[in-house]
């Protein structure tokens, strides 16, 4: 429990209200109690404000007056909303120890502050660093490495030779350091290259429910520092993500593609494998990028969503481009379309 007060210090927000009021957690405008703070950053919600029963409301100072509680004022709403987050998460946290049903290598080392829960599997060489949670069921291979406060949650795999940084969180089922897609075609049929490379993490990264990670052929996979991974997304070998990067669910990279720093990667997007991808590009959701992007931008491709009716008439439309095209060029000739 805290007060008004407590969090507009906390956070450097401009409180107009009851210091003393008490606040229990966090809410929608619309859901949002007598003990709750709620936010408003999306003026497609703005129309909740008039009748919100929160405590307070994290709003931008321009619309201070028009809210009927006490307010928050920050100018970035989103973000305050973002950080208060962390205060009021009621997530379990595992005591430090090991439990008497996980399986770790004498080989191995573990700190003393680390957890590791029920049936979780460390082998040799794994290095195990201060304040890590490692979940039940999870698997940490030969000479990998997990960073100091990081979470690794119940049902990871992590392969041999990957190291994860600091503070890294990564979600169940996820795995990383699973063989890259290498095969080379012969008469007798598809022989493997075997992956020799590894995976290096960097800190602060965080990892979705059923993603992977494919370690490298030769050399390293590597995500840098503060990048943000959603479920299910696949990252091909010997790729590279960029610092602060954000990719969301579904998105497939294929092999040896590096994708810059401070990109965001919508849902569903594809990615060829050996082209890079420069700082600061934004690529919308089921786009498929087929070369390199050498400027910062927005990317798109597709075709957006329409009436069935619409989408057949388009889709034979675009089977008579060619004929059409051939028209055009000879009416622009002067000649017999």
């Amino acid at each position: 429990m805290f007060t008004l007060g407590e969090l507009a210090q906390r956070f450097d927000l401009q409180l107009a209200g009851d210091a003393q009021h008490p606040v229990s957690g966090l809410a929608t405008l619309a859901g949002a109690g007598p003990e709750q703070v709620s936010f408003l950053a999306n003026n497609k919600y703005a129309d909740q404000l008039a009748t919100t029963r929160a405590a307070a409301v994290i709003i931008h100072p321009d619309l201070v007056e028009q809210c009927p509680v006490a307010t928050l004022a920050t100018a970035d709403p989103y973000l305050a909303f973002a950080r208060m987050t962390a205060v009021f998460d009621r997530s379990p946290a595992g005591s430090a120890g090991i439990h008497p049903t996980a399986c770790v290598s004498g080989l191995a080392q573990v700190a003393a502050t680390a957890s590791v829960a029920a049936s979780a599997v460390i082998e040799a060489g794994a290095v195990i660093g201060e304040g890590v949670s490692i979940g039940a069921n999870s698997y940490v291979g030969e000479n990998s490495r997990v960073g100091a406060n990081s979470r690794i949650n119940p049902g990871v795999v992590i392969y041999h030779d990957v190291q994860l940084g600091e503070g890294c969180v990564v979600h169940s089922q996820a795995v990383l350091g699973a063989d890259g897609f290498g095969f080379a075609p012969s008469e007798n049929g598809w022989v493997k290259i075997h992956q020799l490379g590894g995976v290096r993490i960097g800190c602060h990264v965080e990892i979705g429910a059923c993603t992977t990670i494919d370690r490298g052929a030769l050399e390293h996979t590597v995500v840098e520092d503060g990048v943000i991974i959603d479920n299910q997304v696949h990252v091909g070998h010997n790729s590279r993500i960029g610092k602060n990067t954000a990719i969301a669910g579904c998105t497939g990279i294929a092999g040896s593609t590096i994708i810059g720093a401070n990109c965001t990667i919508a849902g569903g997007v594809g990615f060829v494998g050996h082209i890079e991808i420069c700082d600061g590009v934004h690529v919308t959701g089921m786009t498929m990028v087929t070369r390199s992007i050498k400027e910062p931008g927005v990317y798109s491709s597709g075709v957006p969503m329409a009436t069935n009716r619409d989408w057949r008439r388009n889709a034979v439309r675009f089977s008579q481009l060619e004929s059409i095209h051939k028209r055009l060029v000879a009416l622009e000739k002067g000649g017999e379309p």
